[in-house]
């Protein structure tokens, strides 16, 4: 049995005894039923994956897996792909969104070269993992992006990153990534799970104008095309058309229910990984949190059609897990809610008149 294989095996149904619980604490805060929204129903979800009726807190860590594509050759993106090691590099140094918000919330922050075209691992960058599946996907519109092999170490990757997490403490996983010409990926993944037209889906991305806006497009309609016969489960798609970073993500989704510790959903990129690993073992969505709703591209329609609710609506389309990070902030802080409310009982105020 293989490592993908041993952690589908082990992921345990939802606790809803523990959510039950949780529940009732809840209805005893000093506070009218239900008022806290879905901070509560947050709350009772987080107990229910930790098979916790405590709800206890650990740690939070943000992952983030970063990676070349070789459709980025199609010119579907603003920026070369030398931007992706470039980019590597500022959040190594501490410079880029993730890195500010991993030290202001007082995440750690695992981040993974999982096949970025140059390879930085003979001088390491600081704080850099590197789990190399391969320098950057092929060009999916000639080839599948990747091996089977090579789909199956991309979530391996996944799935060691988030033990490895899961070893320093972690209770809550954020996703996230980093790659040019990764949203065309993204959406090649999600129109060949979800069956919507890659027009609905493909957004600018990195700031593309309207002439490589349709040739975006063209690019997901041709590759779906090329790739029809192979789209057929969660590994065949990943293999033809998505990313190793997708790939890694999706693994951390499987590990993370494994573990149960509840993994928190980026944006439009982070989705389609989800959806990967949905497809790989069918109900995993109930375990994961949905961040936010990003303004990339038809991320809305995504939700709605896989049946999530997003926490948060920013306009944002950064990507890094910084939607995740945020809304692991608003985790956190209404189980500080459900830890530290007075109860009726203790606070000596009267309930509700029945």
């Amino acid at each position: 049995m293989n490592l993908i294989e041993e952690t589908i095996n082990a992921i345990k149904p939802l606790d809803s005894e523990a959510a039950r619980q949780a529940r009732m604490r809840l209805d005893s805060l000093t506070k009218p039923p239900g008022s806290l929204g879905m901070l509560e129903e947050i709350v009772q979800r987080y107990a229910a994956v930790r098979r916790d009726p405590q709800a206890s807190f650990g740690r939070g860590a943000l992952t983030v897996f970063v990676a070349d594509h070789g459709v980025a050759d199609a010119g579907v993106s603003a920026y070369p792909k030398t931007v992706t090691v470039e980019m590597l590099r500022n959040i190594a140094l501490g410079g880029a969104a993730i890195s500010v918000l991993a030290r202001h919330f007082d995440f750690d922050l695992l981040v993974t070269d999982v096949g970025v075209e140059t390879d930085t691992s003979a001088q390491p960058l600081p704080a850099v993992r590197y789990r190399r599946v391969g320098p950057g996907t092929r060009n999916f519109l000639a080839d599948c992006a990747m091996s089977s092999e090579q789909a199956k170490n991309a979530i391996e990757a996944g799935i060691e990153t988030a033990n490895e997490a899961v070893s320093r403490g972690a209770t809550l996983i954020g996703i996230g990534e980093m790659g040019i010409a990764n949203s065309t990926a993204a959406a090649a993944v999600i129109a060949a799970i979800t069956g919507i037209e890659p027009a609905r889906l493909a957004g600018r991305g990195t700031g593309i104008d309207d002439a490589a806006m349709k040739r975006k497009v063209r690019v997901i309609e041709d590759a779906l095309r090329l790739h029809r016969h192979s789209l057929r489960d969660g590994l065949g798609t990943l293999a033809s058309v998505g990313g190793f970073e997708i790939g890694a993500m999706a693994g951390v989704c499987l590990a993370g229910a494994a573990a149960s510790v509840p993994v928190v959903i980026d944006g439009f990129i982070a989705t389609a990984a989800a959806a990967i690993a949905d497809r790989i073992r069918p109900g995993l969505r109930d375990y994961l949190f949905f961040a936010h709703r990003s303004a990339e591209g038809g991320h809305a329609l995504v939700l709605e059609t896989l049946g999530v609710r997003p926490m948060l609506q920013l306009d944002m389309r950064l990507g890094e897990g910084t939607g995740a990070a945020l809304a692991m902030s608003l985790i956190r802080s209404a189980l500080a809610l459900f830890h530290q409310m007075a109860t009726f009982s203790s606070a000596g105020v009267s309930r509700a008149i029945k």
